[in-house]
């Protein structure tokens, strides 16, 4: 059963992608981040949620997350390359505007992940 991409705060993860808009959401094979115990395995999300935060976005031990090893570490470039993404752009975009408005651009727009700008 494939679900309509919703505008949802509460399908934002913790490090900035959306969940609304993620096949696996989408065709119910995933809960979402938040809900998702099998990402037991994500350091973002037990940073998060050892911190009672909602996302990185919320985070005031680093006034950037590129400052934050937990964040961005190898394996987060490795994801941002191969999927020409930036999860920053998205921590920003919720710092700057908020949950509702970057769930409803992504939703929007049928984006996981923000775009790497091409500079």
């Amino acid at each position: 059963m494939n679900k309509e991409i919703l505008t949802d705060k509460k399908l934002v993860s913790f490090c900035g992608l959306y969940c609304g808009s993620c096949g696996k959401y989408l065709k119910g094979k995933c809960a979402g981040c938040t809900e998702n115990e099998k990402a037991a395995w994500c350091k973002i999300r037990k940073c998060c949620l050892a911190k009672g935060i909602n996302s990185c976005a919320e985070c005031d031990e680093y006034s950037d997350v590129k400052e934050c090893k937990v964040f961005d570490n190898f394996v987060a470039k490795m994801f941002e390359f191969v999927f020409k993404s930036e999860r920053k752009a998205g921590i920003r975009m919720i710092k700057d505007s908020g949950y509702e408005k970057f769930a409803k651009y992504m939703a929007e727009n049928k984006l996981v992940s923000m775009k790497r700008s091409k500079n």
